[in-house]
């Protein structure tokens, strides 16, 4: 099964709010041991809101599914030896604090790597690990700035837009993700671990691939088009009677198949319009054409009347519209888990399966400490020791007399 492909890998997961909890939580869902490694009072991300579910952020169960957390006290001694002994047996270590964090610690890649050849150190940045950038911090606004994306978002004129998901934050943890997984075939093939450098800079970059070639053949910076393609057209929305529509019809077909069913075979035979270029270049024009006509007939009734001549289109649906939608029922990506304090918890599971794949049971993402006594007691280290973490306050852990009592 897919989700049980990297079962037997172990991950420690330094990372904190989003990046890499994503990255984390991607490995978790394949099946690898994830432990999340948090401060006695929990990372960043726990405390980002609203919403909030009885005092449980959302933001952090939306990306910490399937991971177990160890909370140790990492400005202490005992607690960066207790891990540097982790380290030894750990796969894969993940880490997305400013570059230099880790190297105080000692926890560094080259600190650790002599200890474990096979380690895979994947570090998660805002601007790399090199360069005039590498300490400049920076969150998913700031990088959807920074990479011009933002400057692309929006009607003509319109001031600066920012796509409200976390886009290059949850593009940068994919990115982060593909590093590992190839990293891990490396290993598997007998060479030795390596220093993964992933920046959330670039990963913007690489989700505006077509923009950029584009710009770089051209030289124009992009011109905001808002729900348009500005490669095809007619591929936007438009309004409709009673909402919008977003309809694709700029491949030569269909673009004949429009013109007829609005009946409108000027549009066809106007020399500004002929061709997918010429309709680019003369967007607006075309656009209030067919707006006039789409205002005539509800959502539904036009997607009916496209649809039966394979002309691309679909409705601009609400997040509500869409969980209630037969696509989002028939994906299957629906999923809900049971947290000890924020209960049922619905959100989009892991995406990817194989056709006749069992259903696997996701797992809320954890308390904090909720793990960190059977954690410590898996990788090895001595229950005399686990003791003296907790009566020092170098771990946490809720249930931690019952734990101990077992050891």
């Amino acid at each position: 099964m897919i989700r049980d492909s990297l079962r037997d890998v172990r991950v420690l997961d330094f990372s904190h709010v989003l990046a890499g909890p994503v990255c984390s939580m991607m490995l978790a869902d394949l099946g690898a041991d994830v432990v999340k490694i948090e401060p006695p009072s929990g990372e960043l991300g726990r405390r980002i809101g609203p919403p909030w579910i009885n005092g449980e952020s959302v933001v952090n169960l939306s990306v910490n599914r399937n991971k177990r957390s160890l909370a140790i006290d990492l400005k202490t001694d005992a607690g960066r030896h207790a891990i540097r002994e982790m380290a030894r047996q750990a796969d894969v270590i993940i880490e997305n604090f400013r570059p230099g964090v880790m190297n105080t610690l000692g926890l560094d890649y080259a600190s650790l790597e002599a200890a474990n050849r096979k380690l895979i150190y994947c570090s998660i940045s805002a601007f790399g690990q090199t360069g005039a950038s590498r300490s400049r911090p920076g969150v998913d606004g700031i990088i959807q700035a920074v990479s011009g994306l933002m400057s692309t978002l929006g009607e003509p004129g319109s001031e600066p837009l920012k796509v409200p998901v976390p886009v290059a934050d949850m593009v940068g943890g994919y990115m982060a993700t593909i590093a590992v997984l190839a990293a891990l075939h490396a290993v598997r093939c007998g060479r030795p671990g390596q220093h993964l450098d992933v920046s959330l800079f670039n990963a913007a970059i690489m989700l505006q691939q077509v923009g950029f070639t584009s710009f770089l053949a051209s030289g124009i910076d992009p011109e905001k088009v808002g729900s348009a393609a500005p490669y095809a057209s007619p591929n936007e929305a438009f309004p409709t009677r009673n909402g919008w529509l977003m309809i694709a019809a700029y491949h030569p077909d269909r673009w004949t198949s429009l013109c007829e069913l609005l009946d409108m075979p000027d549009l066809e035979s106007d020399p500004r319009f002929a061709a997918n270029a010429d309709r680019v270049r003369n967007r607006a024009a075309l656009r209030q054409r067919l707006s006039e006509c789409f205002r005539t007939r509800s959502t539904t009734e036009w997607i009916g009347l496209l649809a039966a001549r394979d002309i691309l289109c679909a409705p601009v649906s609400t997040y509500s519209e869409v969980v209630n939608s037969h696509e989002y029922r028939d994906s299957g990506i629906d999923t809900s888990v049971d947290h000890p304090v924020a209960g049922k918890v619905r959100m989009p599971g892991f995406a990817l399966a194989q056709t006749d794949e069992t259903r696997v049971e996701d797992v809320a993402a954890p308390l904090v400490g909720q793990h960190s006594i059977e954690v410590l007691s898996e990788y090895g280290i001595p229950g005399e020791e686990i003791a003296d973490l907790l009566n020092c306050g170098v771990i946490r852990n809720a249930a931690a007399q019952c734990a101990l009592a077992s050891l």
